[in-house]
């Protein structure tokens, strides 16, 4: 079987999702133009050689519409012979895309094939394209429809985590965000963003808080104790699903869950072959990626879950991992996965993650494989393993090795 390898991988820094953050004023075609003109630029390759460009985006519509990855290829400056395709599985898009990217690499269907993605948050709203899951009645009983916040909270309560520990999670990940952006440890895969005179608009992650303490988080009020507790009444429709649980302790709010930003992402996937073509040396390979559903109430337990089905696959266990990059959708959900496999905190997100420096959405996944990738050639160790967790109950992972 033909392998899949990563030659490059290239991320916006992520700009505040508001009308005030500094990516607001960049359309999401930019956005991922210049990352797909990036990779083009970088490695010298003759764009006649992409096969294919598959971009997350979960508000596929407006200007984030219309196969936005296709948009993108010829917007810029592509062979027009590559073609394009969104790609919408919630948060793990991105991851999404670059798995699909490398099993079109592995089945001998591409040679190079881009993955990653784009959302622009500040421009198309979270939510923007609607759906039968949280909007028709029928379908949001039978699934036992809760926002993501309740479910985050239903997991906090299931498994133990109070609001000390979420907290505390929140302000360890934005002291690593810091250190990380001090120590530059995210230099090689940063493209800063311009404007249409070529001026840089943004050069690092906007998000970011690093004067967050357990003081000013304990400030804060619990964000979805509300729609819980009021009507329309979330806490009695998850302890419907959940009848051992007699109610939900709601500890998330603004400073221990993900942010909402701009940015894009792609990662360059290709065989063997072609990057001797362009004597490019690849920079990890890929071993193997995979999704799983999870229980959709709860809603956010799945990455635990998918990363035993994929160690499964490959035959390796949680031990031979060296480095995880979980997406930081709320603190919970790192807590239980790290609780669930015995991950120690030493392993997990070690540069920080989304509740430091945000969550573009359909971007996030394509992020953490250049986050994960550039820490283990800083470190020098093998392998590395992303995961998200997915909305309506869902996880996706992908391992990659270093080379």
């Amino acid at each position: 079987m033909a392998e899949a390898f990563i030659y490059d991988a290239v991320r916006t820094p992520r700009g505040k999702g508001r009308k005030d953050g500094k990516l607001h004023e960049i359309t999401p075609i930019q956005l991922a133009t210049q990352m797909l003109q990036a990779l083009r630029d970088r490695t010298q390759i003759d764009t006649t050689d992409v096969d294919d460009v598959i971009l997350g985006c979960v508000s596929p519509v407006a200007e984030q519409g219309a196969d936005i990855a296709r948009t993108a290829v010829l917007n810029a400056d592509y062979a027009e012979t590559t073609a394009g395709v969104q790609v919408n599985r919630f948060c793990a898009s991105g991851l999404e895309a670059v798995n699909m990217a490398a099993a079109k690499v592995i089945a001998g269907e591409a040679q190079f094939a881009i993955g990653g993605g784009v959302e622009s948050m500040s421009r198309i709203p979270m939510g923007s394209d609607g759906g039968a899951w949280p909007m028709d009645p029928a379908v949001a009983f039978k699934t036992y429809f809760v926002p993501q916040g309740v479910g985050a909270d239903l997991i906090a309560t299931k498994y133990g985590f109070s609001r000390d520990d979420v907290d505390a999670y929140a302000v360890e990940s934005q002291r690593r965000a810091a250190k990380a952006w001090e120590e530059k440890r995210f230099s090689r895969s940063i493209v800063p963003v311009k404007d249409v005179i070529g001026e840089v608009v943004l050069g690092h992650d906007e998000y970011m808080r690093p004067q967050t303490d357990m003081q000013s988080l304990a400030s804060l009020s619990p964000a979805f104790q509300a729609m819980g507790e009021q009507m329309p009444g979330f806490d009695a429709i998850a302890l419907m699903r959940y009848p051992e649980i007699e109610r939900i302790n709601h500890v998330h709010h603004a400073g221990n869950s993900s942010g909402i930003v701009d940015g894009s992402s792609a990662v360059l996937v290709g065989s063997r072959e072609i990057g001797e073509k362009y004597g490019l040396k690849p920079r990890a390979r890929i071993l193997g990626g995979a999704s799983i559903g999870s229980e959709p109430a709860i809603m956010l337990t799945g990455p635990a879950l998918v990363t035993e089905k994929l160690l499964k696959r490959l035959g390796m266990t949680a031990a031979d991992i060296d480095l995880f990059e979980l997406n930081e959708a709320f603190a919970s959900v790192v807590l239980r996965m790290m609780q669930a496999l015995n991950i120690p905190h030493e392993k997990m997100n070690v540069n920080g993650g989304a509740i430091a420096m945000g969550h573009p959405l359909g971007a996030t996944g394509g992020m953490l494989i250049s986050t994960v990738l550039d820490e283990l050639e800083r470190t020098g160790k093998q392998t590395g393993l992303v995961t998200l967790c997915v909305g309506a109950g869902m996880g996706t992972a992908t391992v990659i090795e270093r080379i």
